[in-house]
């Protein structure tokens, strides 16, 4: 038998090792990183930008004949119904115009005089003929109220 005096019955502190420490904040690191970016490039992708029709009068040829989303204001007294859907103008903030012929049917907001937004390509690299796969009309008011001097009707008012 022992004695009680033999006994040590002091508290032992468990540590862990130095190396499993900082095995633990490299895993947390790597993963924190990993979230982060997998979060921004999903929130890049998302993101559809659009030229308007004076940006690409300015620079041409960087459009090319590549897909593109192009802003401009449906000019009044251009558009003609088809049967493969309708032909345009559209215009940007001065006397820049770009011809565009449109496939399948134009929403139902769609009339002269208003925003839209065309998806498509220039027929040739340096044309102004777009041929549009889609037609999408802006009518946000709050769009319109943050960017005043960017889309106003062809007679002056904003819509």
């Amino acid at each position: 038998m022992t004695s009680e005096t033999s006994l040590d019955l002091t508290p032992v502190i468990a540590t862990a090792p130095k190396e499993s420490r900082r095995r633990t904040f490299v895993v947390i690191g790597v993963l924190v990183v990993a979230i982060g970016l997998l979060l921004s490039q999903g929130m890049l992708h998302s993101l559809d930008y659009f030229k308007t029709v004076s940006e690409v009068y300015k620079d041409r040829a960087s459009v090319g004949i590549k897909p593109v989303r192009l802003e401009g204001m449906v000019v009044k007294g251009t558009v003609v119904r088809t049967s493969h859907g309708a032909d345009f103008v559209i215009r940007g903030k001065k006397s820049e115009i770009v011809s565009v012929t449109a496939i399948g049917t134009p929403p139902q907001l769609f009339r002269p005089g208003i925003p839209v937004v065309v998806v498509g390509k220039f027929t040739t690299t340096t044309s102004y003929s777009f041929r549009a796969t889609q037609i999408m009309v802006k009518h946000s008011a709050e769009y319109i109220q943050k960017n005043p001097d960017r889309v106003k009707g062809s007679d002056g008012s904003v819509r």
